[in-house]
């Protein structure tokens, strides 16, 4: 009998958390964008509206990064993932 095709895509769960983990390295290049723009202003803004500006994004990076954290710390990797090294019995 011919073998049944394996499916071309992730499970789903894998993928979303494959995903998670993707925007959770993305953040700190993210967040120094963030940071750095307000060198682009113009000369017309004030310091204190900057320095709010400062603490609002780190702010939001820091409950971006716990939310990110908690959802990755709490999804169960998928089997096959989890550095499991096959051990050639079977």
């Amino acid at each position: 009998m011919a073998r049944r095709p394996e499916p071309v895509f992730l499970e789903r769960q894998s993928y979303r958390r494959r995903r998670i983990g993707d925007a959770a390295k993305f953040l700190p290049f993210f967040g120094l964008v963030l940071v750095l723009l307000p060198i682009l202003w113009s000369r017309d803004a004030t310091t204190s509206g900057g320095i709010v500006y400062l603490f609002v994004v780190w702010g939001l990076l820091v409950l971006v990064a716990a939310a990110l954290s908690h959802y990755l710390g709490t999804t169960e990797p998928a089997q096959g993932e989890a550095g499991k090294r096959p051990t050639g019995e079977g």
